[in-house]
């Protein structure tokens, strides 16, 4: 496996902790950025992983989007971390440089497996999910709250083509985290975004950190509807429910509360005391968040179906008006959500 040629295309906190523990593995891994900073830092100075294991700093092979045009011999697998929103033309520069008999994967939050399989083909493409807990505020600096012995990833074959190939990225994701194969990588995408929905923009909205938003009056209640949502939607599309998170089954026969168990899970596996959101990062960066890729997907399936999902329908309102310059996340506006779950 060390021979392979391996890519992480977008290094931020998630994809520079995977490709350094890539690269400290011994892999021959490339790090691709849009941030020209963190690259210059990382070449500078190499990436420096701070974790509850100390302070880790690890020489990389870093280049900008910009020089991917330079590559000459194709990458074997390619491993992307980018904002889902920017999936589409990240995996056009993927594109020519991804070997014919290769594999890519999106490390992202959303549902990007088909949008980047329409692009490289479904035969070049694998889905996953990932948990993982850091942030990257400085180039080149990681805060990685989350040790290789506490992240977690799936894998999964998305068409018949590479069906038993998916051991091929878990042998190189294994030095990152926990791997588990999934035989229905869909519906394992789906119970993160269950997971997803019931924490990012609820908390992200008020401008605090997870374990800070939930101990807001109503906001727990807030929380655990949003997730309720997103399983009707996941039921009404015909998604099966599956464990994730390393479980092995399921073990409530309710499955609106299986979305406050995946909820719980994130609180007491990945939150800690100043773990912010990935779109709470985004609003402090100056940059939009993934807002249409976790409830927006949500809103849009039970549009669809033609059932309700009031929540998840303000929620992404407040998101639009924040990244619009319309409402400021603050605790403040928790009152907008609390009254809609008050009895």
């Amino acid at each position: 496996m060390t021979s392979r040629k391996v890519a992480i295309f977008g290094t931020g906190a998630n994809g520079a902790a995977i490709g350094a523990d890539m690269t400290k593995a011994g892999t021959d891994v490339t790090l691709f950025d849009q941030w020209p900073e963190n690259v210059e830092a990382m070449r500078a100075n190499g990436l420096h992983i701070e974790s509850p294991d100390g302070v880790d700093v690890v020489p990389v092979r870093a280049m900008h989007f910009c020089e991917v045009a330079t590559v000459v011999e194709p990458f074997d697998y390619i491993f992307t971390s980018v904002k889902a929103y920017d999936t589409e033309w990240v995996c056009e520069l993927m594109r020519p440089v991804l070997s014919p008999n290769g594999l890519a994967v999106g490390l992202q939050n959303g549902m990007t497996a088909h949008r980047m399989a329409a692009i490289l083909g479904a035969e070049r493409t694998l889905g996953a999910v990932i948990e993982i807990a850091g942030n990257m505020f400085v180039p080149g600096i990681v805060n990685r709250q989350t040790t290789p012995s506490g992240t977690w990833f799936a894998v999964g074959s998305i068409d018949e083509s590479t069906r038993g190939r998916e051991h091929e990225l878990a042998d190189l994701l294994k030095h990152s985290g926990e791997v588990e194969i999934s035989d229905d990588i869909i519906a394992s995408k789906w119970m993160k975004l269950i997971a997803n929905a019931g924490e990012v923009l609820p908390s992200a909205v008020l401008g605090l950190p997870l374990a800070e938003a939930i101990q807001i009056p109503g906001m727990r209640q807030v929380m655990e509807e949003s997730g309720r949502e997103a399983v009707r939607a996941a039921l009404g599309l015909g998604i099966s429910l599956r464990p994730i998170f390393g479980e092995k089954r399921i073990t409530h026969n309710d499955p609106e509360q299986y979305a406050i168990s995946l909820f719980e899970a994130v609180l007491s596996g990945w939150t800690f005391p100043t773990t912010l959101v990935a779109t709470l990062q985004d609003w402090r960066k100056g940059r939009r968040g993934e807002v249409d890729d976790f409830n927006g997907v949500v809103l849009d399936a039970h549009e669809r179906l033609g059932t309700p999902a009031p929540i998840s329908r303000k929620l992404l309102e407040m998101a639009h008006d924040i990244e619009a310059g319309r409402l400021h996340p603050e605790p403040a506006n928790a009152a907008m959500l609390t009254s809609m779950v008050a009895a």
